[in-house]
């Protein structure tokens, strides 16, 4: 039930994503939080939410014996789409 969600999010998150690049391009969706105070509290929020998200995998996968550099690097390149994708292709922890 958790990945059909995960996966579901997933989709949902890359059909928006794919839409706002073809119609505003790359730029077009980071130049609003540089345009008010607003904005760029939304934005420092997500930064805030990418870090705290970087260190709870980072934490996880070296407990678990693997490398995180590639997930933070591709979490950092890609936002959400990183931790969206480990959540789905981690193995599940035993309970």
């Amino acid at each position: 039930m958790q990945r059909i969600i995960l996966t579901i999010v997933l989709v949902a998150f890359s059909v928006v994503s794919g839409i706002a690049l073809w119609n505003h391009g790359f730029w077009g969706i980071i130049a609003p939080h540089f345009k008010s105070f607003g904005g760029g509290q939304v934005l420092f929020d997500l930064v805030i939410a990418v870090s705290l998200t970087l260190t709870w995998m980072t934490k996880e996968l070296r407990a678990s014996g693997r490398n995180p550099w590639p997930w933070i690097a591709f979490t950092l390149v890609t936002g959400s789409f990183g931790p969206l994708l480990y959540l789905l292709t981690r193995k599940p922890s035993a309970r």
